[in-house]
């Protein structure tokens, strides 16, 4: 008798739109729209005004994020991982600043990596790629948006209190 696959009732799968609110804690982002896109392998933030520069030794990169309807006033920073390679959404490959931050989704949060693009021409601010998902349990629905409602409150400031906010005021 071969082992049947698990199901998602089995393994307790979350399941999420095809687009949802998240927020950025570390970055004082309470809610942005964001497409969960399982084509793209990295996450991408759209982030203005890249800079990079040294601190304590370590590269940083400061930039602005956009909150939706108005111009960020406040600059963002964040250690850099490193810089890849990635496709744009026309294939071609362009160099780009990869950083790790907190993702809240729902009442659930964890660390991501995210690259910052120029996502001016784009829908969406932000796309959660399918390594930011992956071991999340996290079942996408095509057919539905905004499942898991606003991010939340509770995870927000349980967050806040477990991090520095890395925006230069």
């Amino acid at each position: 008798m071969s082992a049947k696959p698990a199901s998602p009732q089995s393994t307790q799968w979350r399941q999420v739109g095809w687009r949802e609110h998240i927020a950025l804690p570390e970055f004082e982002v309470p809610s942005l729209r964001t497409k969960i896109d399982t084509g793209a392998r990295t996450s991408a933030l759209h982030a203005t005004d890249q800079q990079a520069f040294e601190k304590n030794g370590a590269q940083w990169v400061s930039f602005h994020i956009s909150a939706p309807g108005e111009p960020r006033k406040k600059r963002c920073a964040a250690p850099v991982l490193e810089r890849r390679d990635i496709k744009n959404t026309g294939g071609k490959p362009e160099e780009r600043f990869i950083i790790e931050t907190i993702v809240i989704l729902g009442k659930y949060h964890w660390h991501i990596e995210v690259s910052l693009a120029d996502r001016e021409q784009m829908e969406f601010d932000m796309i959660l790629g399918r390594t930011a998902i992956r071991a999340r349990h996290l079942l996408v629905n095509p057919g539905k948006s905004f499942v898991l409602g606003p991010p939340s409150t509770f995870a927000a400031k349980a967050v806040a209190q477990q991090i520095n906010i890395r925006v230069e005021h």
